[in-house]
């Protein structure tokens, strides 16, 4: 039996078709979603999170403490793997001339990446970010990332996909890149499916009192505008936002404090913010998932925000596990 050591916890890679490790890891979403398609197939060897809140959610749902900054973790003291799961920051690159491939990614955190990439050589890379990341810096940004992983040897796809046309009603467009290490690879990114469910599915039945806005002051200022049972609104420090497609909008890291982009709903008992529940639901998680006791509520809406949507990785990673099969 092959034992990683990791942390406080041992990781049993007995026989696994494949190992995976899950960089940049938050609360686990990729992971989560690769896991659903892959199953007994494949073992999490390593996992790499810098935000200690975040390691603790981590750890209640999956039993694994991951490492903190990867910037100073050895890529030869990453384990042997497979496939690699990133969904890395979008930073600033300095490439005023974006012509050197690998060495115009250093000082950013896909740099990280990249080493352990260099060095271990996994048959799949699989990356996520936010769409903007694809126009950022005239698009020069993404090219960088593209022409790095093919000059290590990969064949890369990407594209843009919305979370409402795999199956949840969020509104939420995200860059995929998927690189495979075997050129002769053919792979297509999960075909759109029509939506069957409503945003009703998502809603608890029974919320605390906290989370309503019913006497208190901001109900003045959004009562006339928060009228309809069957939309999501999102509450913008002054205004309050109709979202007419009937699904929810984009959960944000920032939507549980300052009074931004904060999701609100009008249910048999007023109008209320969504709860962090729910805004798990919408990203994909089943109730099995859950936060630490302790957590405060703006940190399991960051964390949630923050998040990946599951159904999404769980469709491309059948893709990505059709393609890896012939």
């Amino acid at each position: 039996m092959t034992q990683i050591m990791k942390l406080n916890n041992v990781i049993d890679v007995t026989d696994k078709k494949y190992r995976i490790i899950d960089l940049f890891a938050g609360i686990g979403g990729i992971r989560t979603g690769f896991e659903k398609v892959f199953k007994s197939e494949c073992s999490v060897v390593f996992s790499s999170e810098i935000d200690k809140n975040a390691q603790k959610t981590y750890y209640l749902n999956y039993k694994e403490v991951p490492y903190g900054d990867i910037t100073t973790i050895k890529e030869e003291d990453v384990p042997e793997h497979d496939i690699v799961l990133a969904g890395f920051p979008c930073q600033a690159f300095s490439i005023a001339g974006y012509r050197k491939g690998f060495d115009d990614t250093r000082g950013t955190l896909f740099f990280d990446v990249a080493r352990i990439v260099r060095y271990h050589k996994p048959k799949v890379l699989f990356l996520e970010n936010v769409k903007g990341f694809v126009g950022h810096d005239k698009g020069n940004t993404f090219k960088v990332v593209i022409n790095t992983l093919e000059e290590l040897g990969y064949k890369v796809y990407s594209e843009v996909l919305n979370t409402k046309d795999y199956g949840i009603p969020q509104n939420r467009e995200r860059i995929y890149i998927v690189a495979f290490l075997d050129n002769s690879i053919d792979f297509e990114f999960p075909k759109k499916v029509k939506l069957k469910t409503t945003i009703h599915k998502y809603f608890e039945k029974e919320v605390d009192d906290v989370f309503y806005y019913n006497n208190k002051p901001l109900y003045e200022k959004i009562k006339d505008d928060v009228v309809s049972k069957d939309t999501v609104y999102q509450w913008r420090r002054q205004y309050v936002r109709e979202n007419k497609n009937n699904v929810c909008p984009t959960l944000t890291a920032n939507m549980g404090t300052g009074g931004h982009n904060v999701p609100i709903i009008k249910d048999n008992n007023g109008i209320r913010k969504l709860t962090p529940t729910e805004c798990i639901r919408f990203q994909g998680f089943d109730d099995t998932f859950k936060f630490p006791k302790e957590l405060a509520m703006s940190h399991r809406y960051k964390q949630a925000g923050n998040s990946v949507t599951v159904t999404v990785i769980s469709a491309i990673a059948k893709e990505i596990k059709k393609a890896l099969n012939g």
